[in-house]
């Protein structure tokens, strides 16, 4: 059976950077008290006339660029994100139409803070079942335009950006040294729990129990990644790197040790961009790449966790 792999990455965030000491001027916070509590610094923030597809598309043509495909190679794109406002046309399909694509399909995909694994997974699968050869999956958010900016637990959080993955048809996926490029993927959630994280309303804002996400975060997480290795056939000791969902550094560091990930680089880009909800993991992960600092083919642990309770994750081969 063809395999596929991650090929290539790409990251795009909004120019404005909005810092602690501009949110303490707008709620009542300050820098000590988000840096205690999330471990966030700054944040990307785009304006009116930076939608979500626009984001997509930037760091979709980055990705297409580092893979030196054109857009009329793509024969699937999928864009998971939970804040597209318009039912239709799609993201993906407004995607498709500024990078002046072929004719591929066009999917969105809502799993909120897990939809970029969950992309992936999809991705994989269709092309292992001959449906497609080439898919850019992107997780694009514009958390920005559905923050609570009254509300010093929340607005603290959010950021704005898109990550993108080219991924291709692999027949030597399978049997490749060290295991397929992208590895099973173990996904799931918590339907009990799902309130736990909402964007609701009209207009929808976003809202989550927080303490409720910590501990299940915490306790529940760790061994359900630990099985994702499993599954993928990898000891947690060789990852080389570890992406978690970018939600709260105080969640990131406490999962990422429960893991046993003991020799990887933990990615830690909510410092400096927040929470991006399905952008964080491709978004870290790009960043991660483009500095050198993971080794082409060597082993890493994505895993994504969020809204819904939902989880997904699997271990991937690095571009």
């Amino acid at each position: 059976m063809t395999g596929s792999r991650v090929v290539a990455l790409g990251h795009y965030q909004p120019a404005k950077v909005l810092t602690n000491d501009d949110l303490a001027a707008m709620v009542d916070t300050s820098d000590e008290w988000i840096t205690s509590r999330v471990g966030i610094k700054t944040r990307h923030v785009g304006g009116p006339g930076e939608p979500v597809d626009e984001l997509a598309a930037h760091a979709g043509a980055k990705a297409l660029a580092a893979a030196g495909l054109q857009p009329s190679d793509i024969d699937l794109v999928l864009v998971a994100t939970s804040t597209a406002i318009d039912r239709s046309p799609s993201m993906s399909a407004r995607v498709a139409a500024r990078l002046s694509m072929g004719s591929p399909a066009v999917m969105d995909i809502n799993v909120v803070c897990s939809g970029f694994t969950h992309a992936l997974a999809v991705a994989d699968h269709t092309i292992r079942a001959g449906a497609a050869t080439r898919a850019l999956v992107i997780g694009a958010d514009k958390m920005a335009d559905i923050a609570d900016w009254t509300d010093r637990t929340t607005c603290v959080l959010l950021g704005d950006g898109a990550g993108a993955a080219v991924v291709t048809a692999d027949p030597s996926a399978p049997d490749a040294p060290g295991g397929p490029g992208i590895g099973p993927v173990l996904w799931g959630s918590v339907p009990e729990m799902g309130n736990a994280v909402r964007i609701e309303g009209t207009p929808p804002r976003f809202a989550q129990e927080g303490q409720s996400v910590y501990r299940w975060a915490t306790t529940q997480l760790p061994p359900i990644a630990r099985k994702v290795c499993e599954k993928a056939g990898v000891s947690p000791e060789d990852l080389a790197a570890v992406v978690l969902h970018q939600a709260n550094l105080r969640i990131i560091e406490p999962v990422a040790r429960k893991i046993g990930a003991v020799n990887a680089i933990i990615a830690r880009d909510v410092v400096d961009s927040g929470n991006t909800s399905a952008a964080s993991i491709p978004m870290a992960l790009s960043k991660l790449v483009e500095r050198g600092e993971v080794a082409s083919g060597a082993p890493v642990l994505l895993f994504g966790f969020g809204g819904n309770l939902s989880y997904a994750g699997q271990v991937i081969r690095c571009p």
